[in-house]
C-alpha cells in the first residue's frame, strides 16, 4: 500500500485535511477544519462533528501545557503568567506580596482530573468541617420531599475561624429512596461567600455559561444515590455558608395532588411509601485560605484616608498596585454570568463582611481603586455588579 505525498496538494491543504480528520469527525459527522479559526464547518448544516480542539502551546501567553481533563483549556502557563479559568493572563508583579494577605497559593491546588479521583474517594484533605442546619430535614430520616425543603451548611468563621477565608470545589450528596419510587429529586443552590443575608448569595447556574451540573451514581446493591457536583478549578468560589433547597418532580396520581407532602412519614402505607427519601450525608469539599484581615484592613485604611482627605495616590502606589490585584483575584472567583452581563463584586463582600467596612467606605476603596486604574495605569475598568 503506498502513500500519497504532499506533491498532490498544497502543504497546507494537507495539513487542513488531517487536522478535519482529527477535530472535524464526530458523531458521525464530517466537517472542515479553519486554522485561522480554530474550528469545524460541518457538513450537513450541523455544528455536532466537531470535537475539542488543543490548546495552543507556546511562548509569553500561551499556554506551557494543555489540561489533561479537557484539553482545549490551558492547563499550566509559562513563568510571568497566571492560569485563570482555562487561558493564561499576565501575573500581576504584586501577586507574591499579595500571599501575605490571602494565601491564593496553597498546595490543594489539584488538577481537575486529581481532583475529581479525590472527590470520588471522599479525600479527608478536600473535607470542609460546616455546620448543618434545617428546620426542614434531619439526616438519615425518610421525609417527604415533595413542597420545598432547606437546608444549610454554614461555617461560622465571623465568630470561629477570624484567620481564613474558604473556598469551595465540590458537593456531594447520598439520596436514598423507596424501591419504585417515582421522585425525581431538583436541588437548587445559593451560595454566601463571604455570610450576609440569604440576599447577598447567588444562584448557581448549573449547566449553563459552561457551569457543570450534578452526577448521579446509583451505589451497588441500593436505593441510594450518589450525588455530586465538582466545580474544580475553574468554578471554584469563596463561600461562607451554602444553602440547598429539594423541591421533587413525580407524577403524582390525581388524589394525591393536592396533598401538602407535610404530614407525618408513614412507611408501612404502600401508597406513600414511594414518595420518601431521606439524605444519609451531605458534605461540601475545599479547603481554607490563611487571612490576615488586620493587615488587609491597614492597607484598606490607607486607601481611604488618602481618598477622604483628596490627596495624590501616587506615593502609595504599592498599595493601590496590591489592592487591585487582591480586589481582581478574588472577583475572578465570582459564578459565571450570561454574555454582556457584568460579573458579581465578591470583594466589596469581603470588605463589608470579613473587615465590617460601611458602605460608604466600601465606596470610597472601589472609587479610590478605580481612579487609580484609568488615570494612572490607563486601564479599563471592569464593570461588576452589587451583590452584598
Amino acid at each position: 500500500m503506498g502513500v500519497v505525498g504532499p506533491g498532490n496538494g498544497t502543504i497546507q491543504e494537507w495539513l487542513t485535511r488531517v487536522q478535519s480528520l482529527l477535530y472535524c469527525n464526530e458523531n458521525g459527522f464530517w466537517g472542515t477544519f479553519l486554522e485561522s479559526q480554530r474550528s469545524c464547518v460541518c457538513h450537513g448544516g450541523t455544528s455536532l462533528c466537531q470535537r475539542p480542539i488543543p490548546c495552543i502551546i507556546g511562548g509569553n501567553n500561551s499556554c506551557a501545557m494543555c489540561s489533561l481533563a479537557n484539553i482545549s483549556l490551558c492547563g499550566s502557563c509559562n513563568k510571568g503568567y497566571k492560569l485563570y479559568r482555562g487561558r493564561c493572563e499576565p501575573q500581576n508583579v504584586d501577586s507574591e506580596r499579595s500571599e501575605q494577605f490571602i494565601s491564593f497559593e496553597t498546595d490543594l491546588d489539584f488538577q481537575d482530573l486529581e481532583l475529581k479521583y479525590l472527590l470520588q474517594k471522599m479525600d479527608s484533605r478536600l473535607y470542609v468541617h460546616t455546620t448543618f442546619i434545617s428546620n426542614e430535614i434531619r439526616l438519615d430520616t425518610f421525609f417527604d420531599p415533595r413542597w420545598r425543603k432547606r437546608m444549610s451548611l454554614t461555617l461560622k468563621s465571623n465568630k470561629n475561624r477570624m484567620d481564613f477565608i474558604h473556598m469551595v470545589i465540590g458537593i456531594s450528596m447520598r439520596i436514598c429512596q423507596m424501591r419504585n419510587s417515582s421522585l425525581d429529586p431538583m436541588f437548587f443552590v445559593y451560595v454566601n461567600p463571604f455570610s450576609g443575608s440569604h440576599s447577598e448569595g447567588w444562584n448557581m447556574p448549573f449547566g449553563e455559561y459552561g457551569y457543570p451540573r450534578w452526577e448521579k451514581i446509583r451505589l451497588q446493591n441500593s436505593q441510594c444515590y450518589n450525588w455530586t457536583l465538582l466545580l474544580g478549578n475553574r468554578w471554584k468560589t469563596f463561600f461562607e455558608t451554602v444553602h440547598i433547597y429539594l423541591r421533587s418532580r413525580t407524577r403524582l396520581p390525581s388524589l394525591l395532588r393536592n396533598e401538602t407532602g407535610q404530614g407525618p412519614v408513614d412507611l408501612s402505607d404502600p401508597s406513600k411509601r414511594q414518595f420518601y427519601i431521606k439524605i444519609s450525608d451531605v458534605q461540601v469539599y475545599g479547603y481554607s485560605l490563611r487571612f490576615n484581615a488586620d493587615l488587609l484592613r491597614s492597607a484598606v485604611q490607607q486607601v481611604n484616608q488618602s481618598y477622604t482627605q483628596g490627596g495624590q495616590f501616587y506615593s502609595s502606589s504599592s498599595v493601590m498596585l496590591l489592592l487591585l490585584d487582591i480586589r481582581d483575584r478574588i472577583n475572578r472567583l465570582a459564578p459565571p454570568v450570561a454574555p454582556g452581563k457584568p460579573q458579581l463584586d465578591l470583594f466589596s463582600c469581603m470588605l463589608k463582611h470579613r473587615l465590617k467596612l460601611t458602605n460608604s467606605e466600601i465606596i470610597r476603596v472601589n472609587h479610590a481603586l478605580d481612579l487609580y486604574n484609568t488615570e494612572i495605569l490607563k486601564q479599563s475598568d471592569q464593570m461588576t455588579a452589587k451583590l452584598c
